[in-house]
């Protein structure tokens, strides 16, 4: 498949959530091994043919229950992946702290949520922006400002508070690994005038120390030909049973692409960080950058 399919960042209608596509495709993929129809699995389950199908695609989440029963129709002795998707499938119904807000106007940004909550490691290359978990309010402002000329004060508001919340995860006990790779031209761009953009080069800087954080920042000058000329992305590494996650951002929305089809992106991924700066050599042109700004 090409990748699971999430609406577009600020402006989409309601959608299945990501977590409840996962684990919709990973049983219709059992089912499927099984050599069962969907008939056989509603029946099982006493539920019509088009619930099964709605399930599947993750329109409608799955209850643990329904879950441990198909898994055993199924014949999935794996005590690994059966406690990996009941623990998935509980994901779904379990609250965040992303809950108290409106899934319709925060779109992609729920699932980006979740996802940085469960990962191991998360790996993001960015061409343009500062990644989100980097972002300063005045900085992320702008942007979404920008970016959305349309919304209102007060989706801008929620939109950066959201974000703001986001970043909580490296204060955790034990964060994520969080490797960053900007290309200078990220530095060089004024988002928000020098005042704004000063003090988010400084807040890079001072990331830059954190035991969990790595940047690196890829050189204007570099000769390498550049293994992701369509754009940026980000990787996220997922403990099992959970599959490798990369994710990419368009006008038409965020495209998910799971494993094995995310190995491409790990194979950019190295490219990239070998054509980089070392961390130390990048943070000395970030905090360097943020000094040159009048």
């Amino acid at each position: 498949m090409s990748g699971l399919r999430s609406g577009g960042d600020t402006n989409n209608r309601r959608a299945p959530t990501l977590r409840a596509q996962l684990l919709g495709k990973q049983l219709r993929e059992l089912r499927e091994s099984a050599k069962l129809t969907l008939k056989q699995a509603g029946d099982y389950l006493q539920r019509e043919i088009g619930t099964m199908s709605r399930m599947e695609s993750g329109i409608i989440p799955i209850r643990a229950a329904d879950v441990m029963a198909l898994l055993n129709l199924y014949g999935v002795e794996d005590q690994k992946l059966r406690d990996g998707l009941e623990r998935l499938s509980r994901d779904i119904w379990r609250k965040g702290w992303w809950d108290g807000y409106d899934t319709d106007s925060m779109g992609v940004m729920i699932d980006h949520a979740w996802l940085e909550s469960r990962a191991e490691v998360i790996s993001s290359y960015d061409a343009m922006v500062v990644p989100g978990l980097f972002q300063i309010p005045q900085y992320a402002e702008r942007m979404f400002d920008g970016t959305n000329p349309d919304a209102s004060g007060g989706d801008i508001e929620r939109w950066v508070e959201f974000r703001m919340n986001r970043q909580c995860i490296l204060e955790k006990d034990e964060p994520p690994q969080v490797t960053s790779i900007l290309d200078e031209a990220v530095l060089r761009r004024m988002i928000g005038g020098p005042e704004v953009m000063r003090k988010q080069l400084r807040r890079i800087a001072e990331l830059a120390a954190h035991p969990a954080v790595t940047i690196q920042v890829l050189p204007l000058n570099t000769t390498t030909i550049h293994p992701s000329p369509e754009g940026p992305f980000t990787i996220f590494t997922m403990p099992d049973p959970y599959v490798t996650i990369a994710y990419v951002e368009t006008r038409g929305g965020g495209i998910y692409v799971e494993s094995p089809k995310a190995d491409d992106f790990l194979r950019a991924y190295t490219h990239i960080r070998q054509a980089a700066l070392a961390p130390e050599e990048s943070a000395a042109l970030i905090s360097a950058a943020a000094e040159r700004i009048m």
